[in-house]
């Protein structure tokens, strides 16, 4: 196969292209996971073909990379269960911030390379998170969260299951984060996987097909818009010469053209995922119950594009690692009785921001994500003080917070996709670093005019 023809004729380089052929054929691999007999042999099978994709992907190094998170993982659970999920935190994120100062993967990828440090990215999250539930198991249920009640483990899964939990195939190179505890479930024909009561599980072909076929409408959009937005123009002089609504169009479109991409490589994941049986999640409350395969799913496309507020962001992108940053972060930094602020927020943001590597634009990027969302929930209060009788206001108000976000989101995206410092300043300053004035401006207005909600008076008792 000449993969320099191919790779030429739809303008990537061939790490890339040979990346996505073996991201890909994850769909059958993950197919052939449902005719694989024993639990046994599923776990064996989801660790080798795991293994092998990432070998024919990135070379037998990556491997030998996947290994240490793993280890240092392992490792804590067996000798010191604990404090397991705070050193498996820390020794984990170590090695991957080492992992992205050493290969600068930023660069590759804006210059068309690929390597394996995506894919360690989504296996350090899944080894803290078996760390955390593990020791989340020696604990009581009274101090727990749902969450933690729902996934933690009391025993320690065996070598076998926990290698096939980190490199199964599906969700290896992408994602979808999933838990432990549904894994083990589904390999062993449990809980919502369980079959001994005549009850069949749903056929997952139709779900497979529709997110293969949003997959190729991604790749078609973003194919056809890239080579109209390239990132390298907030830098050329032509751009500084555009007028402010033309730089702010081209940074929205920029932006938008962006998240085809995401929208594509998660589409493929969810196919792989439905498609093995995982990405079930239970069924609807409806009079017909239908199935659900909300574990997969990683995007709400349209959930992202008109999104009312900014706190509906995390809710519809890259949806399984914002469950995680939730579950694994912002909720476990609040103290008992009392009640989130933006510390958490700005923590959970960091946390996430050195999860993606460590470039000035992915920084400024989450921090603009926290004042955002930060910004959002000051419009929301004021709509809420507005009386119900005043309908139209609201609206009003409703609009503002959508206009705010699509604002401030596409605004705050260059600095997640040009890395650089002087990238990033250069396209904020561009348009008089307008994002970041108003979130800052709201979040000060709201010291000044605070918001009471609307609440109709209680009826005295006669």
């Amino acid at each position: 196969m000449d993969m320099s023809s191919m790779a030429a004729s739809i303008g990537v380089s061939v790490a890339v292209l040979r990346f996505l052929l073996c991201f890909v054929a994850t769909i059958p691999v993950s197919f052939a996971c449902r005719i694989v007999p024993s639990r046994l042999g599923k776990h064996l099978y989801a660790a080798a073909s795991g293994a092998f994709l990432s070998y024919l992907s990135f070379g037998f190094s990556s491997n030998l990379h996947f290994l240490v998170p793993m280890t240092i993982g392992y490792a804590s659970m067996a000798i010191y269960r604990p404090k397991c999920g705070i050193v498996t935190f820390f020794l984990g994120f170590g090695y991957l911030i080492g992992c992205h100062v050493f290969y600068m993967s930023g660069d590759a990828w804006k210059e068309g390379g690929i390597d394996s440090t995506g894919a360690l990215m989504v296996l350090t999250l899944k080894v803290i998170s078996c760390a955390m539930n593990y020791n989340d198991g020696m604990l009581k249920e009274e101090g727990l969260r749902e969450a933690q009640k729902k996934n933690r483990l009391i025993q320690m899964p065996s070598l076998i299951e926990y290698f096939g939990y980190c490199l199964c195939c599906g969700s290896h190179f992408a994602g979808p984060v999933y838990e432990m505890k549904d894994y083990l479930e589904w390999t062993e024909g449990k809980g919502i996987w369980d079959t001994s009561e005549k009850r069949k599980l749903p056929s997952p072909y139709g779900a497979t097909i529709r997110a293969i076929l949003q997959a190729a409408i991604c790749m078609a959009l973003y194919l056809y818009l890239v080579p109209q937005y390239p990132l390298t123009r907030f830098t050329e002089p032509v751009y500084q010469e555009w007028g402010f609504l033309r730089k702010f169009s081209y940074q929205y479109m920029a932006g938008f053209t962006a998240r085809w991409k995401y929208y594509f490589i998660w589409s493929i994941s969810e196919a792989s995922i439905i498609i093995s049986g995982l990405g079930f999640s239970g069924w609807t409350d409806d009079a017909s119950p239908k199935p659900k395969w909300d574990r997969a799913k990683n995007v709400d496309i349209l959930g992202v594009e008109l999104a009312k507020s900014a706190v509906q962001i995390p809710l519809v992108w890259n949806i399984q690692v914002s469950t995680w940053l939730r579950h694994y972060v912002y909720e476990r930094l609040v103290q008992n009785g009392k009640k989130a602020g933006f510390f958490q927020l700005l923590a959970t943001q960091t946390v996430s921001a050195v999860w993606h590597g460590l470039y000035p634009g992915y920084m400024m990027f989450f921090v603009q994500s926290a004042l955002m969302i930060a910004g959002s929930r000051v419009i929301y209060r004021w709509q809420q003080a507005i009386s119900p009788k005043m309908a139209m206001l609201r609206n009003i108000m409703v609009f503002i917070n959508f206009l705010y976000t699509v604002l401030v989101l596409n605004y705050s995206a260059v600095g997640f996709m040009v890395l650089s410092l002087h990238e990033t300043l250069t396209a904020y300053g561009s348009v008089y670093y307008i994002g970041t004035i108003i979130p800052v401006g709201l979040i000060l207005l709201s010291y000044v005019v605070p918001a009471k909600p609307s609440r109709p008076k209680p009826r005295k008792e006669e």
